[in-house]
């Protein structure tokens, strides 16, 4: 079995729309880590993605792109995910999305009815994570 999730600190938000209820958190290169059960090795692989809110409520202005997210929350009805985005993602229920942003008070912050993630194209490989290393 393999968990895979998404860093959010240092990933770039290069577009971000909002219209008729949706939210769309645009990724042009997130970094993935993937780690085997098992296995003390991990691996750090890179791919764009979209987040998705549906049914979404903004719960502060949205920041002009492109910003820098330094972390944040994720949550997933009783789940929250902090500084990571479990791949996949596909709630249905109470959502909400909550990032900090690199040199910025401003936080894209929005709840709504579904969350889920678009990968696009496949992962590219960049490293080996050894335990210890990071």
């Amino acid at each position: 079995m393999e968990t895979i999730s998404i860093e959010l600190r240092g990933a770039e938000i290069d577009r971000i729309e909002f219209a008729d209820g949706v939210m769309r958190l645009h990724f042009p290169r997130v970094h993935i880590v993937k780690t085997m059960t098992g296995s003390k090795e991990r691996t750090r692989w890179w791919q764009a993605g979209t987040l998705v809110v549906e049914g979404a409520e903004l719960l502060a202005p949205l920041p002009d792109a492109p910003v820098v997210c330094s972390g944040g929350d994720i949550d997933e009805n009783i789940y929250t995910y902090r500084d990571m985005i479990p791949v996949p993602l596909n709630g249905r229920g109470r959502v909400a999305c909550d990032l900090r942003l690199v040199d910025s008070e401003v936080r894209v912050n929005v709840r709504g009815e579904t969350i889920r993630l678009d990968m696009e194209g496949v992962a590219k490989y960049i490293e080996h994570i050894r335990q210890g290393a990071e």
